[in-house]
């Protein structure tokens, strides 16, 4: 009795999908609507109605293709980011190219996965981002990294003055880890999954899942971006990941 009520207390992950490609979007909806815990709420065959549709659906995720008609996916993001904060943006596209997937972050998405990925890839990252994380689809991170190095490098004067000042800060704020949240940190970093990370250390996905949630936390980081950011700073992980 108390398991079913406690699975119809669970509202389940309102979901907006955005792709020009009918056949492909009918997929994704059938798919998603065969998981208990997601909601398809709406279908767009471009930004613009991406736009619309999150203003007045309100999901908690929009699954964004990049390509589209009119608004392009980057475009849509950023509105809709900005017009409705609470609504995380996941992209999901064909492209694999550093550049679109740094455009992303840019704009506002906190995930990116790409089209070939395994069905399970993609719940996980729905539902990663529908509760506050982040997903990159494993091997982008190394893109994120290389650019933050790359800007750091424009200018290693001013990378290295903002660099002194801080170091007992960032000395104090590696101390509020645990061993188990820098190690998640770290791989969080490098672009691993939920999953990897779990198979890794030999813990639950939701235990990884509290990990990350207390990282970032802890450290205030608002997002994926800022998180390997600070991992490079501490030199957690390696600028050539």
């Amino acid at each position: 009795m108390s398991d079913s009520t406690e699975a119809t207390d669970v509202m389940p992950i309102r979901v907006l999908l955005a792709d020009d490609h009918d056949i492909l979007r009918q997929g994704l909806k059938l798919l998603l609507s065969m998981q208990p815990e997601m909601q398809v709420v709406g279908e767009a065959r471009t930004g613009r109605e991406a736009l619309e549709l999150s203003l007045s659906s309100r999901p908690d995720v929009v699954v964004m293709d990049i390509s589209m008609p009119g608004m392009d996916g980057l475009e849509a993001c950023q509105h809709i980011r900005s017009q409705q904060p609470s609504t995380q943006v996941l992209i999901l596209t064909m492209h694999e190219s550093e550049e679109y997937f740094l455009q992303a972050l840019r704009v506002g998405a906190v995930g990116y996965i790409v089209k070939k990925a395994a069905p399970t890839e993609l719940h996980m990252a729905i539902k990663a981002v529908a509760h506050g994380g982040a997903f990159l689809y494993p091997g982008l991170a190394r893109a994120l990294v290389h650019a933050f190095v790359a800007q750091s490098a424009i200018n290693p004067a001013t990378e290295q003055h903002r660099k002194l000042p801080q170091t007992t800060k960032l000395a104090q704020e590696l101390q509020i880890l645990t061993p188990r949240e820098m190690e998640v940190l770290r791989l969080v970093a490098e672009g691993r999954t939920n999953q990897e990370i779990a198979d890794l250390l030999i813990v639950s996905i939701k235990t990884v899942q509290s990990h990350r949630a207390n990282v970032m936390e802890k450290l205030d980081l608002q997002d994926i971006t800022h998180l390997v950011r600070f991992a490079i700073r501490h030199k957690l992980i390696a600028e050539d990941t």
